[in-house]
């Protein structure tokens, strides 16, 4: 059996007048993300994640911000597209652990359902889904509420062997 790790990590700015999404989830908040997409940072880094993993290059390369076709898209498509990158490719995802790095809002009320979403794109149970939330203790552009920062690390298994 051979098993694959790959590491994601994104970033958005936060602005008035967008909607703020966070692993497929809709969060209450004063700002949103600001991206081509709907600019969900959880789901891209989880994108990055498997995409590399299975040596398949990162979300720019399949989902350019410079096409139309991806204008406003829900992330949610995203993943699901990488998803099936993966399984093209002869694996399959046996966990996520990812961390989002956000001053506000609090967001452990909707991990719970992130897991729930990611894990039904997945194909996978809940407990393979660690959603992870912590500030940057008020440093940097995530301190100052600039911004949203999410790592993700996933472990593919290969499904030919």
């Amino acid at each position: 059996m051979s098993f694959r790790i790959g590491f994601g990590i994104d970033f958005h700015q936060l602005v008035s007048g967008r909607d703020l999404w966070i692993g497929g989830v809709k969060v209450p908040h004063i700002k949103g993300a600001l991206g081509h997409s709907d600019a969900d940072a959880l789901l891209h880094a989880i994108c990055d994640a498997l995409l590399g993993a299975a040596c398949l290059g990162d979300i720019g390369v399949h989902f350019p911000d410079t096409s139309i076709d991806f204008k406003n898209i829900d992330s949610k498509i995203l993943l699901q597209r990488t998803y099936m990158f993966i399984g093209e490719a002869g694996y399959k995802v046996e966990n996520i652990d990812s961390t989002v790095c956000l001053e506000q809002p609090k967001l452990k009320p909707y991990i719970p359902e992130m897991q729930k979403v990611i894990a039904s794109i997945l194909s996978l149970n809940e407990n393979a889904i660690s959603v992870k939330a912590t500030t940057s203790e008020k440093m940097g552009f995530v301190g100052r509420e600039e911004g949203i920062a999410a790592y993700a690390t996933a472990l593919l298994v290969s499904i030919n062997n």
